[in-house]
This record gives C-alpha cells, sequence and structure tokens, in this order.
C-alpha cells in the first residue's frame, strides 16, 4: 500500500498564534487513521488544510503521491465536520442530489448510489423530509451518507459517532471498516478514547499545534507501559515481599504488581510459583489511550508554562 496523504513540515500562522506548527506525517491507503488533538489545539486549520479550504504558509502537502490540488482533488475527498453542514430548508432527497453531483457524480450516478445508501440507513421515507425535522443522531446519518456517497479515496470524519444511539453507531462503525477494506482511507477525528482504540489502526496526538505523538496503537500502548503486571490466583492471600517488584493493589485474588528495574515477568512468575501461589491469571497491564493522551498533554502545557516562565 502506497501512502494516500503526505505533510511535510507544514505550518499555519494566525498573528502571533501558531495553529500549526512544523506538522509531518503520512496516512496509508486503506488505513483508519486517528486524529487526537484537545480543543482548540489546531485540528480545525490542520483538517481546513488537507481539504484545501485553508492554505498552509509553508510546508508541503501530498495527495496519492502528488501535490495537492485542491481544485482538482476535493472531488476525492469526503469531510464530514463536527458540527452540521447541511442545509436546513433543502429537502434531504434534493440535497443529496446537489451534493453528490457536486462531487462529480452524473444525476443518474448520484440517484443510483443516493438510493443503496438510503435503503441500507432505512432513509427511504426521508427523501421529502426537511433537515430541520430531522433529530441530531438523523442528521448525522445523513451527513455521513453525503460524505462517502461518492467514493472518495480520503474520507475525514470528525466526531461522526455524535448524537447517534447505540445501534446507528454500531451501523456507521461497520461501514467504517467496509470502506477501509476496499481502499478508502479514514482519517478518524473524536475525543472518545475507547473508540480510537477500537477502531483506529495508527493514531497522531497533537497539542498546542505541534505534532507530539506518532504510531500504531499496539506500539504507542507498549511505548508507554509501566511494567505492571495483574495477578489472580487461587486459595488464600499470601504474605509477598520481594526486591522483584512492588505491590500497590491487593484484593482477596488479585494482586497488581509493578516490576522493579532489572527485573522482569519471568522473574516474578518464578517468584510466585516458588512461593506456591496457584496462579489462575497474568497479564500485563497497559495503559489505555485516555491516560496517555492526559499524561502528555498535561505535560506539554507543563512544559510550556515553565517556558513563558523563564
Amino acid at each position: 500500500m502506497h501512502n494516500i496523504l503526505e505533510l511535510k513540515n507544514l505550518q499555519k500562522q494566525y498573528a502571533t498564534q501558531k495553529a500549526v506548527d512544523d506538522v509531518s506525517f503520512s496516512i496509508e491507503q486503506g488505513s483508519i487513521f486517528g486524529l487526537l488533538v484537545p480543543n482548540g489545539a489546531g485540528k480545525t486549520t490542520l483538517l481546513r488544510m488537507i481539504t484545501g479550504i485553508f492554505y498552509p504558509d509553508s510546508g508541503d502537502l501530498l495527495f496519492d503521491g502528488k501535490p495537492f490540488d485542491p481544485q482538482n482533488d476535493f472531488v476525492h475527498i469526503g469531510y464530514m465536520p463536527e458540527e452540521r453542514g447541511l442545509y436546513k430548508k433543502m429537502k434531504i432527497g434534493e440535497q443529496a442530489m446537489y451534493l453528490a453531483q457536486l462531487k462529480g457524480l452524473s444525476k443518474s450516478e448520484a440517484l443510483e448510489k443516493i438510493k443503496f445508501w438510503f435503503k441500507k440507513f432505512e432513509m427511504e421515507s426521508w427523501w421529502n423530509k426537511k433537515v430541520e425535522d430531522l433529530s441530531k443522531g438523523m442528521s448525522q446519518k445523513l451527513q455521513f451518507v453525503t460524505t462517502v456517497l461518492h467514493e472518495p479515496k480520503l474520507i475525514i470524519l470528525d466526531e461522526p459517532f455524535s448524537g447517534l444511539d447505540p445501534l446507528n453507531a454500531n451501523l456507521i462503525k461497520d461501514e467504517i471498516y467496509g470502506l477501509a477494506q476496499r481502499g478508502s482511507t479514514i482519517i478518524f477525528s473524536t475525543h472518545r478514547m475507547e473508540q480510537v482504540e477500537e477502531i483506529c489502526d495508527h493514531i497522531i496526538l497533537m497539542n498546542l499545534g505541534k505534532k507530539i505523538l506518532d504510531g500504531t496503537v499496539t506500539d504507542v500502548k507498549q511505548q508507554f507501559k509501566e511494567n505492571k503486571f495483574n495477578v489472580q490466583f487461587k486459595g488464600q492471600p499470601t504474605e509477598l515481599v520481594s526486591p522483584i517488584f512492588t505491590i500497590e493493589h491487593q484484593e482477596k485474588q488479585q494482586l497488581i504488581v509493578k516490576i522493579n528495574d532489572g527485573y522482569n515477568s519471568n522473574h516474578v512468575l518464578n517468584y510466585l510459583l516458588q512461593q506456591d501461589v496457584l496462579i489462575e491469571r497474568f497479564n500485563e497491564i497497559l495503559p489505555s489511550l485516555n491516560d496517555i493522551f492526559i499524561h502528555l498533554v498535561e505535560g506539554s502545557k507543563a512544559t510550556t508554562r515553565a517556558f513563558q516562565n523563564n
């Protein structure tokens, strides 16, 4: 697979504030890419540069291996913003037709694809409704359909599950997987870290306009692990004192241990077996993306405050 999108040293500044500060990363075709950015830390500016709404002050943006050309490449991009981008007074069927043709589909192609998606999402009876008559969840489904129906190479979804009940959220999630399997690339932006862990292959974390983390979900969690293990055992708890680990939490038949420097999990297991502990489960505790996100964002804020105070 080749890279569908490459950002090289992208910068964008407003007055004295750098909204995007020397950001570089690449996104592989067919991947589901998580973009994690706190509020007010450069996400909207970055997405608007990727979609051609804003131009960067400096840096390069490549789309499908070539310099990004907003006038021609926009038809290969589907963008679902966090804020609704639908015309409230317009009938839903007419609006879907208009947006599909705006993305380069003929009237017959647009009608065929709209009918397909409306049937799949049980929206066939909505054709003559107006957007203002829809619930938040219903309008979110419509916005998703109008984002993907022209089969774009790159799909940007900003908080796509907002307002959806669990059933419809699962419906959208299944379609995201399906689109990626068929070759579309997804940029998925949300504040719900558990959704990122479940859905994404690769993540970028930005704060204060800078990239502060870049990697696969698995690699990122491995990078920030704290050498902690969960031990579940049978029988009565045993008095355990060892230089190999520190017990951070103990219940009736469970221990949370942190392995000390110079030792590994095999040392812990051997010690427990020597103490006749009947182990039922022994597994490493990896940090959640939510914990990593908070740790890094708070850390970057503290660094900025210290710099400003000097």
